[in-house]
């Protein structure tokens, strides 16, 4: 027995040592003959058994992963291969090539679609023999490359010709069996995230693909993908070149017509600082232009005319002046008839508008000329008459900043100082407050000064928004105004709050304090970029006023139904309150009232016919609970001392 476990012993010694020493497969099966020959059997030879086929499956192992190694290393050449700059054949040949030594393959293509889209392409062919390829057009919807893009996956067949998985075409099958072959591969060719085309390799015998051996053409084709792509960009990059030439060429053009631009800005400068006139000026630019050309005022009025341009568009366009959406952009814009406007500004300060008849279309040269023009323009009225427009500006910014501080200044002083820019501060007015929410504020302040000159009222820039003083009564509607003509004119969001109306002096700054408050709670609760005043905000309201007015928030909320009470003697109050105590149950209310709940029912209908059919929803419901609250509060408060009355019923049902 001890003789036995030695020959057991040595034999599975033997397989371990050609296990390390890598020998071949072939081999392991002479220590277990040995062992049998020197007599081992039974449960011991089933131990050499079974190392052997250990040894087998470990040596196994080790061999596909020396395979799998080599490939890697492979894949690696081919990366570096294809890091170098190469045109698009070049990389098409390098990944065809590697594709077919990675396995050992007869042959290898690329199909690429043609330029026409409606077929594919045969490319790089590697290991052909016949010279049908040349010029071979593949159809769109047939043939293994057809199926791959389908699919977006790898596909293979043992045996191409007989193989009616997929669709098959005379061109590639007479080609197919032209060159001999059999089994065929073919895996996407990947641009990005886009299958471009397909790599195939292809064996003149049948045989079948091993899932490692797919593994390694799909991750060659990814390589490649990436180097194509590259390779595209670079044959891109070099057309771009020559057109950047071209482009270089006209630039030159535009040099000289950037220069001929410059003379004429210098001669319209030179002729402002000069001392010309505004006819002078409008005639140099109407020479340039050859075109019609009128220059107005803020005001309306046509300080300057040159050119054949019809009275009635002449009072259209000095009309169109006063509006203050030509500051919306400096470029040029198109206007009915073919007349071309630009604003005419210094700062935030609008002055007026040039317009100019040059038909429908505008060249590059002369649209630039007509800003430069405008720039004249400014610096011309400017001169003659924008200092006196500023300083008017600032005199009326002076003031509401005055107002909004509230600072020692008398009354009679503000009063004074308001009766000289023509605006009565015990008329009544609203404080509407505006937040341009993004970009900049230059023309939300300029529009501004256009609004409130044009409204005579009064516009200031406080604590970083912009605040105006204009006659009225409705805040909410003017600032719902406010915030259409300022979001139209921006562009994007603007948040707008009003109070008032206000019909004093100290009454400014407490209507700016209102006003602010309710910016910051619309911002608060979420309805930035909307229009809201302290009034519209029914409870909040409330809460944000100076002077808490609840008897306006009782008679905004539930005074109809008050009303009809007091009118008719019923009990539409008393029902609300057993409603809400009930926890808004018709049932419960009529036990809590003695009546039937038909009763309750009809009630309520002729409520929300008085108040509206919202009045139960969550919001609207926590307002009209605290009205009815407030109107209990005000009866008690009003019938303190008063002896008790009783009054009849009434119409019990409403």
């Amino acid at each position: 027995m001890s003789q036995k476990r030695d020959e057991t012993a040595a034999a599975v010694l033997a397989l371990l040592e050609m296990l390390a020493g890598e020998g071949p497969a072939n081999r392991f099966e002479a220590p277990v003959e040995e062992a049998r020959r020197r007599g081992v059997t039974g449960a011991d030879l089933e131990t050499v058994e079974q190392v052997k086929r250990m040894a087998l499956s470990l040596h196994a192992r080790l061999d596909r992963r020396q395979q799998w190694s080599a490939a890697l290393t492979t894949l690696v050449d081919t990366a570096c291969d294809l890091a170098a700059p190469h045109t698009v054949e070049e990389t098409l040949t390098t990944i065809t090539r590697r594709a077919r030594l990675l396995l050992g393959a007869d042959a290898s293509w690329i199909a690429l679609p043609a330029s026409d889209g409606r077929a594919f392409r045969l490319h790089a062919l590697d290991g052909h023999v016949s010279m049908l390829n040349t010029g071979l057009r593949l159809p769109w919807d047939a043939g293994l490359a057809a199926a791959v893009l389908a699919h977006r996956a790898p596909l293979w067949t043992s045996d191409y010709l007989a193989d009616d998985s997929f669709r098959h075409a005379p061109e590639p099958d007479q080609w197919i069996k032209a060159e001999g072959l059999h089994a065929v591969l073919a895996v996407p060719l990947s641009r990005g995230t886009r299958p471009l085309g397909t790599l195939h390799v292809a064996e003149r015998g049948v045989r079948r693909f091993s899932a490692d051996e797919i593994a390694l053409v799909n991750m060659l084709a990814e390589v490649g993908g990436v180097a194509l792509e590259r390779a595209t960009h670079l044959a891109e990059a070099r057309a771009e070149l020559s057109v950047l030439r071209e482009r270089a060429s006209r630039a030159e053009t535009e040099l000289a017509s950037a220069r001929r631009l410059a003379a004429a800005q210098r001669t319209l400068l030179d002729m402002v600082l000069g001392g010309c006139d505004p006819h002078a000026l409008a005639e140099e630019v109407r020479t340039t232009l050859g075109a019609p050309v009128l220059l107005c005022s803020a005001h309306g009025t046509v300080v300057a005319a040159a050119g054949g341009m019809a009275e009635d568009s002449r009072g259209a366009l000095a009309r169109a002046a006063m509006d203050a959406r030509p500051l919306a952009t400096s470029s040029p814009v198109l206007l009915e008839g073919g007349t071309w406007s630009v604003p005419v500004f210094t700062g935030s300060h609008y002055l007026g508008a040039l317009y100019v008849d040059a038909g429908p279309s505008l060249t590059g040269d002369e649209a630039e000329l007509l800003r430069h023009a405008a720039r004249a323009s400014a610096v011309l009225l400017f001169l003659q008459e924008g200092s006196t427009t500023v300083a008017e500006e600032q005199f009326r910014d002076e003031l509401l900043d005055d107002l909004l501080n509230g600072g020692p200044r008398p009354r009679e002083q503000l009063e004074r100082r308001a009766r000289r820019l023509g605006i009565g501060l015990d008329q009544p007015h609203v404080v509407v407050i505006a937040r341009p929410e993004g970009g900049t504020q230059a023309q939300a302040v300029a529009w501004a000064s256009s609004r409130a000159r044009r409204d005579n009222g009064l516009k200031t820039t406080h604590e970083g928004n912009i605040v105006l003083l204009l006659p009225g009564t409705d805040p909410g509607a003017t600032a719902r105004t406010v915030h259409d003509d300022l979001a139209s004119l921006l562009g994007h969001p603007v948040t707008v709050s009003g109070s008032g109306p206000v019909a004093d002096p100290s009454g400014v700054r407490h209507g700016y304090r209102e006003a602010a408050r309710c910016l910051d709670a619309m911002t608060a609760l979420g309805t930035v970029g909307t229009s809201a005043s302290t009034q519209e905000m029914g409870f909040v309201g409330l809460l944000l006023s100076d002077h808490v007015d609840a008897e306006r928030f009782i008679e905004s909320t539930i005074g109809p139904v008050l009303h009809y009470d007091e009118q008719r003697l019923t009990e539409l109050t008393r029902t609300l309150d057993a409603y809400f105590d009930t926890g808004g149950s018709p049932t419960y209310a009529a036990e809590q009232l003695h009546v039937h709940p038909n009763t309750v029912a009809r009630r309520l209908e002729r409520i929300s016919d008085l108040i509206g059919p919202d009045w139960q929803k969550p919001e609207r419901a926590l307002e009209v609970q605290l009205a009815l609250r407030l109107s209990r509060i005000r009866r008690v408060l009003k019938g303190r001392g008063e002896p008790a009355a009783g009054r009849p019923a009434g119409d019990q049902e409403a």
